[in-house]
């Protein structure tokens, strides 16, 4: 039987290009030490597909293109896939597709649908589910729907919040956010609502939606990660330990210790009373269920310190995390590699998205006669 052949997707259209890369090669180095024999498919931050060796290092992308990069496209249609794109327009011999990709379309469901309607199966959340994730506004609305606790949010524009809102925001400081996004890129911490509205017209990482809330300064972030192959799990819980800023941000995250979110500091296990830890994961099961959990995600929570859970929030969802979350489950013993493993089984084992054109039988269009009649 011959082996399953995984394509590895990373970098993209984002801000999040660079750990996008990282990610990218640690599951493309991981799978090739483990004689799987990947294929490198790098998107580059203006949209375009290449190919690049398996071997390839993070700092041949610091420049820009590498030079052993060569061009290939990604076709939709029955017989879509990744093709080289030269005279006789060979295809890439991908069977699955390990999406890598943080931030923008290719952890917003865009890149999904493309694969959808190319028909490979891929790892990561399906369109629906990465749309839901990735626009803040809407995940919180559908926590509230269900009766999660989380901290109110607002979008943020010249005309809102407004009323009871504004009241609420009234005493800042205030924490502004990019509605889609990830990776505390484009978050900053305001004194009022007139600085978050300046911030909102001026920034562009703000200009496709801003989202405010009240700031908390003395809470703390928590994090699990969810598996959803074979079966749910849920990792043991994470207390990243920030440094002296006053959010748990980029640097933090992924420029501490050169290894990108797996060497950032933490605590994991995190030390937490037992209804702490009982809430959170009670909690993030909900969540698994609420967004269609898929192949790996972190969910983000802010917690007070103290031992009532109503001291817990829900913050936000990664479904694509930075490292694809393998350092919450190293601790649980599983190396890179079976992580993958899990993810690429089970996508495919999942059956192809189907579109469906019922009802699209032509009666509409044999019934209107002609299009110039329609525009007289």
């Amino acid at each position: 039987m011959p082996m399953t052949r995984a394509g590895v997707c990373f970098g993209g259209p984002s801000p999040e290009h660079d750990i996008s890369v990282l990610t990218g090669l640690q599951a493309v180095h991981a799978l090739t030490d483990a004689g799987r024999d990947p294929v490198a498919l790098y998107w580059s931050p203006v949209g375009a597909w290449h190919e690049v060796p398996a071997d390839i290092e993070a700092s041949a992308f610091s420049q820009g293109l590498p030079r052993s990069a060569s061009a290939v496209e990604l076709t939709t249609g029955p017989n879509g896939g990744f093709v080289r794109a030269e005279r006789r327009r060979r295809p890439v011999p991908v069977d699955v597709v390990v999406n890598c990709c943080h931030g923008g379309p290719g952890e917003d469901g865009g890149l999904s649908a493309l694969l959808d309607l190319a028909g490979l199966p891929y790892t990561g959340p399906k369109q629906h589910s990465a749309a839901l994730c990735m626009d803040k506004l809407a995940f919180a609305g559908t926590a509230q729907a269900a009766e999660l606790h989380t901290l109110p949010l607002w979008l943020l524009t010249e005309q809102l919040p407004r009323d009871g809102a504004i009241d609420a925001l009234a005493q800042g400081p205030l924490i502004v956010k990019p509605r889609h996004g990830g990776s505390s890129i484009g978050i900053e911490i305001v004194a009022d609502l007139a600085t978050a509205r300046a911030l909102a017209k001026s920034s562009p990482l703000l200009r496709d939606g801003a989202v405010v809330q009240r700031y908390l300064s003395e809470v703390v972030d928590l994090n699990v990660s969810v598996r959803t192959w074979p079966q749910l799990r849920l990792s043991a819980v994470e207390r990243p330990l920030r440094d002296d800023s006053s959010i748990y941000g980029y640097d933090q995250k992924y420029l501490t210790g050169g290894g990108g979110m797996a060497t950032a500091p933490r605590e994991l296990p995190a030390s937490l009373p037992p209804q702490i830890t009982e809430a959170l994961r009670d909690a993030a099961t909900a969540v698994a269920g609420l967004v269609m959990a898929r192949s790996v995600m972190r969910i983000d929570f802010l917690w007070d310190g103290a031992d009532d859970p109503s001291g817990l929030w829900l913050n936000e969802i990664n479904p694509i995390p930075g490292s694809l979350s393998w350092y919450f489950w190293s601790h649980e013993g599983d190396s890179l590699v079976d992580l993958l493993d899990d993810l690429i089984a089970e996508a495919l084992a999942a059956p192809a998205r189907r579109f469906v054109t019922h009802g699209a039988d032509g009666a509409a269009l044999r019934s209107v006669g002609s299009i110039a009649a329609k525009l007289a």
